[in-house]
């Protein structure tokens, strides 16, 4: 007898083939793959990012604390966010081959994920020099924290391939309005008597919010298309499909390689490799660039409070639009803001006008992070879900030079120019990215009339 957690799928399902060749698997439901409704894929995997977003969006926050209590430079502080940054982008292609291939499942990824990124607390906490806490926090912590990161972000593509803009932009958005409590805690709490004990606790809770929630995590089988749906009807009516104009499905499932040769995966990555940078170099320094220009703690912790709800939040309202307007469409305009806004937080901040700087810190944060559950559901369209593991792995492994950018070298930049010269170069190169995308088309049907119907699909029952 099997439990309702084991449940097995049936013996029968169906295989359609559509016009351009794709093949969907339908007959199955989620209760008979999952034993439970797939809307747990989303609730799941939103939880356990908010539980690894303190890392990235509070880091800014601890910064000064950190330095003080091992004696490190601040220059040192901010390469060991970008060194965890590295690896937290560096594990998402390696480890979704692993799990495209069946040699590691997601559940294992989660619990994995989950220990890593303990570790790297007690190692941020507890380190006797700056190479432990690269090799603890950075290494282990950011590896831990990738594998959280793209195993959830994957997973709801998966489950949702009907409708997945607005699901992966709500789990998106915890990776980052998940960190809030903690901004203002390292702000008003975190000091020199209590930071080892505040740090092994955010360990000890980020390991029970990842581990918990991973226990429960399995992706469906390859093809799989929801039970209750048409396929075809779905990917060529569009009274079935209202979004069919602007997001039209992937022709095919794109293999690492082959998404490669199309030259729009090499175009996301370099994309991405920019604005994610830009982004970095907001969180990392919008608060110590708050304290430079005489704003006190509240409004310094309150503007990265603010970046990160609107981050988060953002996330979630553009994966929504997106569904409605187009995903390539949105992503320009998103782009295009976190540009301006970039002009925007550098002339409240010389103008030392606390409100006005608050409102672009809002603006910063909409658009600094509104691109991550854009380009995540952008891969799918583009490639398919069969593969989105590797694919969406190698477009996310930009963030590798991202995380050296926007903070080690951020630093750098900062002291050769300022921070005036470090926030125009971010906003210029915003704006470079925003063109860029404007390249962007979907393989293989790069015009509406290419969606063609077919009238007979292949379809074969397979015990």
């Amino acid at each position: 007898m099997t439990s309702p957690t084991s449940a097995q799928p049936p013996t029968t399902y169906k295989e359609i083939r559509d016009a351009n060749g794709r093949l969907y698997r339908v007959g199955e439901t989620d209760r008979d793959i999952l034993g439970r409704p797939r809307w747990l894929m989303v609730l799941l995997p939103w939880a356990a990012m908010l539980g690894i977003s303190v890392a990235e969006y509070a880091y800014g926050s601890a910064e000064d604390t950190l330095s003080q209590a091992h004696n490190w430079t601040h220059t040192n502080t901010f390469w060991l966010l970008s060194v965890w940054v590295v690896f937290q982008a560096g594990v998402a292609f390696p480890a979704g081959r692993l799990r495209e291939k069946g040699l590691f499942s997601a559940r294992a990824a989660m619990l994995s994920g989950a220990g890593l990124a303990f570790l790297g607390y007690l190692a941020l906490s507890h380190a006797p020099n700056i190479w432990w806490a690269f090799a603890g926090f950075g290494f282990l912590g950011g590896t831990g924290a990738g594998l959280v990161y793209a195993t959830c972000i994957n997973m709801v593509g998966k489950w949702y391939p009907e409708r997945r803009g607005g699901k992966t932009g709500f789990v998106n958005g915890g990776f980052a309005y998940g960190a809030v409590p903690l901004i203002f805690v390292f702000t008003y709490v975190f000091d020199l008597g209590n930071y080892r004990t505040v740090l092994d606790v955010i360990g000890v809770y980020v390991l029970l919010v990842v581990g918990i929630s991973g226990l429960f995590f399995k992706d469906p089988p390859k093809n799989w298309w929801p039970a209750h749906i048409d396929p075809i009807a779905f990917n060529r009516d569009r009274k079935a499909n209202s979004t069919l104009a602007k997001n039209p499905p992937a022709v095919k499932q794109f293999g690492p390689a082959e998404a490669i040769r199309t030259g729009m995966l090499p175009l996301m990555w370099i994309c991405l490799v920019i604005i994610a940078g830009v982004s970095i170099f907001g969180i990392a320094f919008q608060v110590p660039f708050a304290k430079e220009m005489g704003f006190g703690p509240l409004v310094a912790a309150s503007s990265m409070g603010v970046m990160a709800v609107v981050n988060g939040t953002g996330r979630g309202a553009v994966g929504w639009l997106s569904d409605r307007f187009g995903r390539k469409q949105t992503l320009t305009v998103v782009l295009l803001i976190e540009g301006l806004a970039q002009f925007g937080i550098l002339w409240a901040g010389t103008a030392r006008n606390e409100p006005l700087f608050l409102v672009f810190a809002f603006v910063s944060g909409f658009g600094g992070g509104a691109f991550y559950p854009l380009f995540a559901a952008l891969v799918p369209d583009y490639f398919g879900e069969n593969n989105n593991a590797q694919n969406y792995g190698l477009v996310y492994s930009a963030k590798l030079f991202s995380g050296l950018a926007g903070g080690g070298l951020g630093s750098i930049v900062i002291d050769a120019w300022g921070y005036h010269g470090a926030y125009l170069l971010a906003g210029a190169i915003s704006l470079l990215a925003a063109a860029l995308t404007l390249l962007l088309r979907q393989p293989g049907r790069d015009r509406l009339r290419d969606i063609r119907p077919n009238p007979q699909p292949i379809s074969r029952e397979m015990a």
